[in-house]
């Protein structure tokens, strides 16, 4: 039981890059559109898809954490 719940909080981690991934996506698309107003739909709709990308594997280490607490 006490290794499915320090693989859970490892798991849990995925978090912290989804977080910062999107952080940064974030702020490279404002300086883009920053020099290039007139692409701002073209970078906002490329960064959502990035953004809900980097999304997913932070839900899916949530998952994988939470599997390992009820079922471990």
């Amino acid at each position: 039981m006490d290794l499915a719940i320090l693989g859970a909080g490892i798991a849990v981690l995925t978090g912290i890059g989804a977080g910062i991934g999107i952080g940064i996506a974030t702020g490279k698309s404002s300086e883009a559109i920053a020099r290039q107003p007139e692409q701002a739909g073209k970078i906002s709709r490329n960064m959502l898809l990035g953004c809900a990308m980097a999304e997913g594997t932070a839900i899916f280490g949530l998952l994988v954490s939470i599997l390992l607490i009820f079922m471990g």
